[in-house]
Formats: structure tokens, sequence, C-alpha cells
């Protein structure tokens, strides 16, 4: 075994080659739609609010209880897809809320959005985690800022694919009698179920699983692997209850929380700000998918440049920190000229900071408690995205200010930022992989 450790570069290279064209395009295409079934209700918003009678507190608050129910269930789903299997349990995830997704066309009233709402994050709860630990079981360290960074650039391009898409299928409004909001949620709702289907057949569990590497592959990226779960970590072998409480694990959810409640809150109300310029649907949906689209390319280029340089800690705060300054600065933003690149410059702190975050947190956390700290730090971090959007929507309907109903999310960046740059003095760089 100690000969398949050893690197070869070239050995090496063809394997992890394989490794990301089985693997990445299925799970990046898998958490795009994940995204825009959660955050497609922007859109729907447009005609859906006036159509079964939502106020903006309402919406706030539906727009924040789908974090309830996946704060509930996030680590009970990964400790139930390390018993069943993560092939399994991702289908099973993708299955139920596209179902659920489609179940939105039903809403009738503050109600039943409500309830369905949480269900949605009931039925979501485990996937992102659950992915972040499966990358575990196949990406050495030196690869998981930029394998997480390009996983979750799905967000981005979720809105700058999902903007259009919806906007325009807005445009089908009283088509078989159907609402435009009810065909947002119909037709991006079937590609989760088929997807769920054919993930189950696609991915394979654990490299020495993976019949489409050769013998010798497998032996390296399992003796790799291994060798990495034998390192000291900053939280070692506990308890699911001691890691649930643990320092490390209660401080990166915090430093998540300003991120994780920018990204929802975004999502949610952007469209809305928009077009309170005066713009149509179609155009608010065009002009909402500019900010997404620099920040996927920046976001995968510093997950890059966080993996070159084996630097993690500052690859967190300088992103979250820009954030937290840019939505100070939109009090100053007079007109939508103004507005778009200050939300640039946010979705760009929000989603550059997330591959170095992940990969931070999972170099951390012992391989025994990895599934139940990976779920934690997430559940916890993503809670914000209920307070955040139930602030927002309060706020916004006493004030009618956006930008002061963002602070709440500007403290929690501020304070992520100070606790990452605390938590990680001393903090070793990874190995660098060469240029």
């Amino acid at each position: 075994m100690a000969q398949a450790t050893s690197r070869d570069p070239s050995h090496e290279a063809e394997t992890m080659r394989r490794v990301f064209w089985r693997l990445m395009p299925t799970l990046l295409l898998a958490y795009l739609i994940c995204y825009i079934d959660r955050v497609n209700v922007g859109f729907a918003s447009l005609q859906m609010n006036k159509a079964v009678g939502i106020d903006p507190k309402t919406y706030g608050l539906g727009a924040g209880i789908f974090f309830i129910g996946y704060f509930i269930l996030e680590v009970p789903s990964n400790l139930a897809m390390e018993r069943f299997g993560a092939r399994t349990w991702i289908a099973r995830i993708m299955i139920t809320w596209g179902l659920i997704s489609a179940a939105f066309a039903l809403v009738g009233g503050p109600v039943s959005f409500l309830v369905l709402r949480f269900l949605l994050g009931a039925a979501e709860a485990g996937f992102f985690p659950g992915v972040i630990l499966y990358l575990t079981y196949w990406f050495p360290s030196e690869y998981r800022a930029r394998i997480v960074g390009i996983f979750m650039v799905a967000i981005p391009v979720a809105g700058l694919t999902g903007s259009p898409i919806s906007g325009a299928l807005l445009g089908m409004d009283g088509l078989l009698g159907l609402g435009g909001w009810q065909w947002v949620f119909l037709l991006e709702a079937a590609p989760a179920v088929l997807l769920g289907i054919v993930s189950f057949v696609w991915l394979t569990d654990k490299p020495e699983h993976a019949t489409w590497l050769t013998l010798d592959q497998r032996a390296w990226l399992a003796g790799k692997l291994e060798s990495e779960r034998q390192r000291a970590s900053r939280v070692p072998h506990l308890s699911v209850w001691q890691v649930l409480g643990n320092k490390y694990v209660l401080i990166m959810a915090l430093v998540y929380s300003g991120a994780a409640g920018a990204s929802s809150a975004l999502a949610l109300w952007q469209p809305q700000l928009i077009k309170s310029f005066g713009l149509t649907n179609l155009q608010t949906g065009l002009i909402n998918a500019v900010p997404y689209g620099i920040a996927a390319v920046l976001m995968i280029l510093w997950g890059r440049h966080s993996d070159r340089t084996g630097e993690r800690v500052l690859h967190n705060a300088l992103p979250l920190g820009l954030m937290a300054l840019a939505m100070v600065a939109t009090f100053a933003a007079a007109g939508l000229w103004m507005m778009i690149p200050l939300l640039t410059v946010i979705l760009v702190g929000t989603y550059a900071s997330k591959g170095p975050f992940w990969a931070l947190s999972a170099e951390w956390l012992s391989a025994p408690v990895a599934a139940a700290g990976l779920a934690q730090i997430n559940a916890l971090g993503n809670l914000s995205g209920f307070f955040c959007n139930y602030m927002i929507g309060w706020i916004k309907d006493e004030t009618g200010s956006f930008p002061l109903a963002i602070m709440p999310i500007a403290a929690l960046a501020a304070a992520g930022t100070v606790a990452v740059l605390l938590i990680g003095r001393g903090q070793p760089k990874t190995v660098a992989i060469p240029t």
C-alpha cells in the first residue's frame, strides 16, 4: 500500500481526472436543480403573492421557515447517508424535494405556502452536507477547495440560468388555466425527480466500489485518503452529541452564517428589489442573472487559488469582509446603476468564501465525526436563513428600506470575518497543488 500512496504525478492526475468527470457533472447538475427549486419562489412571488394573498411579512416567514425543517433533519439525514450509502440517499433526497417543489403549484394561501416551505426544507435536508461528506470520500485534501468551489458554483449558476428561465415562465400566465407562477414550480421541479433516478444508477459510494477505475488507481486513491484520515484533527473522535457542541463546529457555523444568510436572502428578495426599479419580469430576470454570472467565475478562481497556495483562513475572511462592506455601501446606492455593482460584490464575497470554507471545515474534522460535524455546521449556518429572511420581510415592511433590512446579514458577515481570523491562527497550510 505504501507504493500506492506515493505521489506519481501522471498516475495521480489520470486518477483524479477520471473521478472528476465521473462524479462532478452529476453532482453539479443536481445542486443546480436543487438551488433553483429552493429559490424559484423569489420569481414566483412576483405573481403568486398577489394571486393568493401573501404579504411581505408572511413571505419573509415562508422564505425563512424552509431552514427550520432543514435544521431539524440535517444531522439525522447525514447519519442516514453513512448507513444507507451516498448513492441511495442522495437519490432519495432529490426525488422527495422534486415532488414537494411541484406541489407548490397548489398553493392557495399563506398556510399552504408556509407548510410547503417547511416540508421543502425537510426534504432537502442533508443534500448539501451529504455531498460535501461524499467529496471527502473521493478527493484528497489538497483538491477540496477547488472541487467544493466547482460544486457550489451551481448556486450562482442557478441565479444566472434560473433567473431568465423563471422570468420567461411567468409569461405563460393563463396557459391551460394555470398562473405563470404555477408553471415555474411545475416545470422546474421535474428535472429533480429525473436526475434522482439517474443518480441512483450512476453514482458510486466509495473508491473501493469504483469498477470504472483500474485496480492500481483504486489502491492509490484509497491509500491516499486513508493516510489523510490518520492525521491529527482539531475535532477528534467524539460522540455525536459532543460533536454537535464542539467549539470549533459552533464557531465555524457562525462563520458560515453570514454567507449562508446572504445567498438565501438575495436569491429570494433580489428579484423584487430589481423589479422595483420599474422593470418587466423578463428584464428583471436578465439583469438579476448578471451578478450571478460574475460570481460564478470568481468563485472557481478563488477556490483554485486557495488550493494552489494551500491557504484557507484568509481565503475565508477576505470575501466575508468584502461582503459586509458592500452591504453597508448599499445605503449610498441612488439607482439601479449603483445597486447592481454592489449586489455583484456581495454575491462575489458570498460565494468565493464557500470553497475554502468547506475545505477548511473538512480538514478540521476527523473522519469518524465528519458526517455529524459537517451537517451541524451547515444546519446552524443555514439557520441564519430563517432569521435573516424573516427580519428582511419585517424591516422592509416597516421601513421600506432594503439596505436597512440586510444589516443583520452584514453584522453576521463581519462577526464571521473576525471569528475565522481568530480561530484560524496557527492553521498550517494544506499541501499545495503544483502549478
